[in-house]
């Protein structure tokens, strides 16, 4: 069975063709800056063939057309023919309180997703194109719906409600909602499976560390809290997003620098973060040279980051009451070596330590916690293609059974 999986962005589409018996990647790879004068297509291979491709790519419905195109190219294609795709999986952002689970699409699923879109402008009309595009591209192949929020539903009602009056939550759905929910759920079931011990009966801390970034408690195989909220604007200082912030400062730098709502929405989703604070880069790999070259503010930055996730871990910890893993994942959390020595460093009071040689890896699976250290720290990279990859082929499997049962009656 082959599931192509695709995530959407406004102007980029990543793609991968996931052989899903035996979890093998047949093909990937990634069309950028779409809708623009000049576009950039990748693609790669299991047997390393690699394509680039320089060109004007319009719109997702032609990104899609020529990705297809690729797939089937007679010299360095691998399907046959269209046919061989049996699913289509989809990263869908925000599924809002309508979603627990992954679910297959349909006209009431593409209705549900376009009333969550006031609650992820900038990333569900994407995704929403990126279906709408493969329903028309595709009418005979099963679409499946799988979401960046889904994970986290198992929150209790203490951990997902702002202190605001109650409409806001019944009328205007204002909650924690959660994000990089595969992610956070691929590394969690696969640090179980490394330790050898039941996903259940485990308290994990999964540290999502990149350009968008967040943290996860998972205690007994459920999200007891996580750090992003409404938006993914709330939680961990990011590359350009502010993240925690008093919201008395909104109406305050209104007021002061003269900006309207919409000024200072852009303002704190990408012109904020570590970007903001150095003034250098949102790439923490420029900061981190800049902080070593001796530039203040980039050295603040790094350092204002790593407090900000070490007073997450802490809190979480808390709330757990025992930590027996912790987990760093995502660009920043499998290469930044010196930033998880950062965070990790002065928290044995908590039973975490890290061996500064196990630590010195990047982009490998790695278990960086010291002999005496009470709680399993470990590298993995994330996987969220295959996450939704296997939600999809069981939610098409799920619902085949359901056919033949009322078949049979």
């Amino acid at each position: 069975m082959k599931v192509f999986v695709l995530n959407c962005g406004s102007s980029s589409l990543k793609y991968q063709l996931i052989n899903i018996k035996n979890e093998k990647v047949i093909a990937k790879g990634l069309v950028e800056k779409i809708g623009e004068n000049i576009s950039y297509l990748s693609y790669k291979t299991e047997a390393d063939n690699e394509i680039e491709i320089e060109e004007e790519i319009s719109d997702h419905n032609q990104a899609i057309e020529m990705v297809l195109e690729i797939l089937q190219n007679k010299e360095y294609g691998v399907l046959e023919n269209m046919d061989e795709i049996n699913i289509v999986g989809h990263r869908v952002v925000h599924g809002g309180e309508k979603f627990s689970g992954s679910v297959l699409i349909d006209e009431e699923v593409i209705k549900a997703l376009k009333e969550n879109i006031k609650l992820a402008p900038l990333h569900n009309p994407a995704n929403i194109m990126g279906i709408e595009v493969s329903r028309n591209l595709m009418p005979n192949t099963p679409d499946v719906g799988v979401f960046d929020t889904a994970f986290h539903q198992s929150m209790p009602k203490k951990s997902y409600l702002y202190a605001v009056p109650y409409e806001w939550y019944e009328d205007n759905g204002v909650r924690r909602y959660g994000f990089h929910g595969t992610s956070h759920k691929y590394v969690s079931e696969r640090g179980a499976k490394l330790l050898g011990r039941d996903y259940k009966d485990l308290k994990i801390i999964s540290c999502h560390l990149g350009n968008g970034a967040s943290i996860t408690a998972i205690k007994d195989g459920k999200v007891i809290d996580t750090s992003m909220g409404l938006t993914p604007l709330d939680g961990l200082v990011m590359g350009t997003r502010s993240g925690d912030l008093d919201a008395g400062i909104i109406p305050y730098v209104m007021k002061e620098r003269n900006m309207n709502i919409k000024e200072i929405d852009q303002t704190l989703n990408t012109e904020s973060g570590v970007l903001g604070i150095s003034g250098v880069s949102n790439d923490f790999r420029d900061i981190g040279e800049a902080a070593e070259a001796g530039n203040k503010r980039a050295k603040l930055a790094l350092d204002i980051f790593c407090r900000r996730v070490k007073k997450y871990i802490g809190s979480y910890a808390a709330l757990l009451g025992r930590v027996d893993l912790l987990i760093f994942t995502a660009g920043i959390g499998e290469n930044a070596v010196n930033v998880r020595k950062k965070i990790t460093s002065n928290m044995d009071c908590f039973g975490i330590e890290i061996d500064e040689n196990k630590n010195n890896c990047r982009g490998k699976e790695m278990k960086i916690s010291s002999e005496s250290s009470k709680v399993d720290v470990y590298v993995i990279p994330t996987n969220e293609e295959l996450v939704i990859a296997r939600e999809a082929k069981d939610v098409v499997e799920s619902h085949i059974k359901t056919i033949i049962k009322e078949i049979v009656g």
